[in-house]
């Protein structure tokens, strides 16, 4: 049994164990349904990608306003329609969504094929948004050919985009992503950092800068020591530093390099943890890729599923492990959603720091996947979670379930297994959380019905008296390792 443990400082003994009894019980399976708004539709009828579908969503927030990019009428091989935006400017009240131009033909305004691969940022010295893109060619199979970023002034209205990478001859890229430097202290100000890899040369990791709002970028660098890695996360602390964390090439353990010049050199990578993988049923595409955040005096926050806490590799869990400085990091530690010998599979964390927060007072929101049975076989019921820290991830609340009842035959498929996405994110517009996640109803016919949605209020701060679990006394299972086959070549986008 996990040890688990509840605090709280206004509760009788006679309350204290109730409620402690009821969120054992509850923790991790489905309780009350929180109300949703559908954000987005699938707006294109190509017959050559399924629909409605929309997947794989990154969002990020400033001030009142979200912004939400996503893959829009996802291929079965690899990439989407267009990658389709949605915006909220009054904190998830109201949002207006539509699709990014000049990136796909398929859009009508664009000259690559497909899209795929999106996250979304702001940069505040030019008051930009900037949404990074992954551009596919079909021309000799379906592959990364570019890297791109939109930009916006108001999340809204988006730009032609800037090109930062284009593929040589032969190369494949995945798996990019954008971070920018905030901190109006910082020598480094405004600028902006795209990763992405190269499955050609075996996911040789690559690294782009811009010093002007994301107009023109840098030619490639590559680390010290040019080592692989895939789904690096660019995270820049106040002082300049940026810290990228990173799957190595197979998916098998989560690393870290950074730089400390602005992103002209960067460094060998360090190893934070080994990942322990439990196969996700459900024939569900449910990779161990990570999510990252930071916090406001940049102490880094890396999560990722993980099976090292459970008997047997049983099901996943989500834990994280936390750097100040990129290069010694906190053991993994485990997210308390239920006991250690509950039957729930945990995975895709999407995480969000609150913004002025940091240290043992981060108000940390964690929204995740989960199957409420990890051995459903092919029945089984994909459901989104939620939960939350106030003390920097020493305790989190009960979840909350925000979706449940997806039947993963209702999801796009792909070439490695039905798909709501490698990853998803959620977004702190001041002081309430909103998730934004995929989320499939019964198909009408033989078309499908999958829209990104988010939680209709804002999520708040935890209550006073609402009870909170600590897994600080849990430990790893000796000798813990994966139930599933170690990849013997590199991630990529279609994994085939």
């Amino acid at each position: 049994m996990s040890s688990i443990t509840t605090v709280s400082s206004r509760l009788t003994p006679k309350s204290f164990a109730t409620l402690t009894l009821l969120a054992l019980m509850f923790a991790g399976v489905a309780t009350a349904q929180v109300p949703l708004t559908q954000i987005s539709t699938d707006t294109f009828s190509n017959t050559t990608s399924q629909h409605q579908t929309e997947v794989e969503p990154a969002s990020y927030a400033v001030g009142n306003t979200i912004v939400s990019t996503f893959q829009v009428g996802r291929f079965t091989d690899g990439g989407s329609s267009d990658i389709g935006f949605s915006t909220s400017t009054n904190a998830g009240t109201t949002w207006t969504h539509g699709n990014l131009p000049g990136i796909t033909k398929l859009e009508g305004t664009g000259k690559y094929d497909r899209a795929s691969d999106t996250s979304v940022t702001y940069n505040a010295k030019y008051k930009l948004w900037l949404a990074e893109t992954l551009a596919l060619s079909e021309a000799g199979g379906a592959h990364g050919a570019a890297v791109l970023v939109s930009s916006s002034t108001d999340g809204i209205t988006w730009n032609m985009p800037a090109t930062v990478s284009v593929v040589e001859s032969g190369g494949f890229y995945d798996k990019p992503w954008i971070g920018c430097d905030n901190t109006a202290s910082s020598k480094f100000y405004g600028n902006c950092y795209v990763e992405w890899d190269d499955f050609s040369q075996f996911d040789l990791i690559e690294m782009s800068t811009s010093k002007d709002g994301g107009k023109t970028w840098s030619a490639k660098k590559t680390t010290t020591g040019s080592f692989s890695g895939n789904g690096g996360l660019p995270m820049v602390q106040p002082n300049g530093t940026v810290i990228v964390p990173i799957d190595d090439p197979f998916l098998s353990s989560v690393l870290a390099f950074k730089s400390t010049d602005g992103g002209t050199t960067w460094s060998t990578p360090v190893t934070i943890a080994v990942i322990n993988e439990h196969g996700v049923a459900g024939g569900m595409r449910a990779l161990p890729l990570i999510a990252a955040q930071m916090d406001t005096a940049g102490n880094v926050y890396v999560a990722w599923a993980d099976c090292s806490f459970r008997t047997n590799c049983s099901s996943n869990d989500i834990v994280f492990s936390t750097s100040s400085n990129g290069t010694t990091w906190t053991a993994p530690a485990r997210v308390p959603i239920d006991a250690t010998t509950s039957t729930v599979d945990h995975f895709t964390p999407g995480l969000a720091i609150q913004r002025g927060t940091s240290g043992g007072s981060a108000h940390i929101a964690l929204t995740y996947n989960f199957f409420p049975k990890a051995n459903c076989g092919t029945v089984c019921n994909l459901s989104v979670g939620y939960v939350a820290s106030t003390d920097g991830g020493a305790t989190w609340t009960a979840p909350k379930t925000l979706a449940k009842g997806m039947n993963p035959n209702w999801l796009p498929s792909t070439t490695s297994g039905q798909m709501v996405g490698d990853y998803m994110t959620t977004a702190f517009p001041g002081l309430k959380a909103h998730g934004v996640f995929a989320n499939a109803k019964v198909p009408v016919g033989s078309t499908l019905n999958e829209s990104m949605e988010t939680n209709q209020y804002g999520l708040a701060d935890v209550a006073a008296d609402e009870p909170r679990f600590s897994s600080a006394n849990d430990k790893p299972v000796p000798n813990a390792h994966s139930d599933v086959p170690k990849r013997t070549k590199p991630h990529r986008e279609d994994e085939r």
